[in-house]
């Protein structure tokens, strides 16, 4: 008897894999068999299977000693190490209190096919956020420059300074056209 594999977790994994994670890893407390079983149908690179919480844990420290590390979990025993994963990401509807509170990032559904999406969304975000205060910083900059030689009046300063915040906030604005 094993827990019935979600339709959407293969090509979950695959998506991941095309999005640039090199790795994924299934750390889970079932038997070895049913792990290996389902690890391998799903396509994950690592199975870590008759995980105690606090063997979780420690998988997480030793791969976050390397790289970055985002754990997906939904349960109490998952909790450690979604707080030592450099992003914790609960799954919001089956998930327990403690699991979303520990949690960086809580999906609302059990849906996994948000998860691709949530990075996609997060590495722009990410990219728009940079634009944004290198933008901000160079008009400060100028601004600063101008007022050595006495060319920047309160007008044009406060031009500067609103025409920044409205092109910083169209920037922005682009993160509602990213599709899943």
């Amino acid at each position: 008897m094993a827990d019935k594999l979600r339709d959407s977790a293969k090509n979950v994994i695959q998506k991941l894999h095309q999005s640039g994670i090199e790795q994924t890893v299934m750390l889970t407390g079932d038997n070895k068999s049913t792990a290996e079983t389902i690890g391998k149908e799903v396509g994950v690179s690592d199975i870590q299977a008759e995980l105690l919480p606090e063997e979780k844990l420690n998988y997480i420290k030793s791969y976050r000693g390397k790289q970055k590390v985002a754990m997906v979990g939904d349960g109490v025993n998952d909790a450690p190490a979604l707080a030592e994963a450099t992003v914790g990401i609960a799954m919001g509807g089956a998930g327990t209190d403690t699991a979303l509170e520990t949690a960086d990032i809580a999906l609302m559904s059990d849906d996994l096919t948000k998860l691709p999406y949530t990075i996609k969304l997060s590495r722009k975000a990410l990219a728009i956020i940079k634009q944004n205060v290198t933008f901000s910083l160079a008009i400060k900059a100028i601004s600063i420059l101008l007022i050595f030689p006495g060319w920047l009046t309160l007008w044009i300063a406060i031009l500067a300074d609103v025409g920044a915040t409205i092109i910083v906030t169209l920037n922005s604005l682009r993160l509602a056209k990213v599709k899943e």
